[in-house]
């Protein structure tokens, strides 16, 4: 049976249909509306709303749950809310992937249809990226954490609703192995607390330690001491693993192992995932101050047999971590440039100094320039004359 389209009837039309079609579905409801009014009619459809699930075909049910959108939007705000709230609940109970996607474009109508500056559009916009958790859909409706910094700040968001949703937003991209943006979102809400609240963040900032060094593709961690619930950890094992992977070298990180092996398996890190970043970790530190490394300091510094030199420098070419090459002859590795793995004080006033350089490189360019322009113009001025 198709569902009704409700296009051109009244909305106590729309009720009916409504009624008699979901009832059609098993849901129990009255085949007539209330006497009660309009609010109590839609109430009693989204109570049984998702009976919409029970349909065979997924256009059906996107119809039928639109046409409740179209009611649900034309409810004045200061009404709406419970209302919004409890469909937008039953949504994210969708059975099965194809219904989660038909509930994940309902919500995108409804997000539409109250517009993004109403104060229910946060309501609706948590429960989406919780269905687009379920639907692997959450890069159609998030990109850019600066853009939802805005959205949060512009709509006078609560600090605690936006750790909530940011919290949220964290899980679902870790579960769509959207590492980078997991860790943007992650650092961003532990950014939200301050000195006086930043105990309260404990389970976030552990977390996001963990994730972060059990990301085979990050590498630069410095930025994560500052951060406030970060620090509160520390003298505990956790933050001093991090600091290991911040500025240590791979022979502190297997002293901690050694010492500390259950606690590092009980975060579920792979040790062998943790050496071999370490060992690119360190490679990256001794090429900050040697443009030459035999292989035998390679060799005695990452642990690693001699025939392994040459595909572990392959590797750090991969990650870009470094430029270097291989001098297969002379059994030295030729480095060209590398990444640091902290940026403090003493390098930002190092790019200063450069940039100071350039500055008086490029004046003296241009007023040498404009001296041989001058030089031109009296030429051709006295040949003129």
């Amino acid at each position: 049976m198709s569902a009704p389209t409700f296009n051109d009837a009244t909305d106590e039309e729309q009720y009916l249909d409504l009624r008699s079609h979901l009832k059609s579905l098993g849901a129990d409801i009255s085949d007539e509306n209330s006497e009660a009014g309009y609010l109590s009619d839609l109430q009693d459809v989204i109570n049984v709303c998702d009976f919409c699930f029970r349909e065979a075909n997924e256009t059906d049910a996107e119809c039928t749950l639109n046409s409740i959108v179209s009611l649900l939007i034309m409810v004045p705000q200061n009404e709406s809310e419970p209302l919004v709230n409890l469909f937008c609940e039953k949504l994210t109970r969708a059975p099965s992937l194809k219904m989660g996607c038909v509930a994940f474009k309902v919500l995108q109508n409804l997000f539409a249809g109250i517009g993004e500056h109403s104060p229910l559009c946060y309501d609706v916009y948590f429960n989406l990226i919780r269905v687009a958790g379920q639907t692997d859909n959450v890069s159609l409706i998030f990109k850019d954490i600066e853009k939802l910094k805005s959205w949060l700040a512009e709509m006078k968001i609560p600090t605690e609703k936006t750790q909530k949703l940011l919290r949220l937003l964290h899980e679902v991209l870790v579960e769509s192995k959207q590492s980078d943006m997991a860790a943007k979102v992650m650092i961003e809400l532990l950014g939200t607390y301050t000195e006086d609240n930043a105990s309260q963040a404990r389970d976030d900032a552990h977390k996001c330690i963990v994730n972060s060094l059990g990301d085979p593709n990050a590498f630069l961690l410095d930025n994560l001491l500052v951060l406030k619930p970060v620090r509160f950890l520390e003298g505990e094992l956790i933050h001093d693993l991090l600091t290991i992977f911040v500025s240590e070298k791979l022979s502190a990180y297997l002293q901690f192992y050694a010492t500390n092996k259950d606690f590092v398996n009980s975060l579920g890190l792979s040790h062998e995932q943790n050496l071999q970043k370490m060992r690119l970790l360190t490679f990256m530190q001794m090429a900050e101050t040697q443009k030459e490394i035999p292989f035998s300091v390679i060799e005695s510094e990452l642990q690693i047999k001699p025939e392994e030199v040459e595909s572990f420098i392959i590797e750090v070419l991969r990650t870009k971590l470094a430029r270097a090459k291989v001098d297969q002859l002379q059994q030295r590795v030729l480095v060209s440039s590398t990444m640091h793995r902290t940026f403090g004080k003493q390098d930002w006033m190092h790019i200063r100094e450069t940039l100071v350089q350039w500055h008086s490189d490029f004046s003296q360019v241009q007023g040498h320039l404009l001296g041989v322009m001058r030089s031109s113009y009296e030429s051709v001025a006295n040949v003129q004359g």
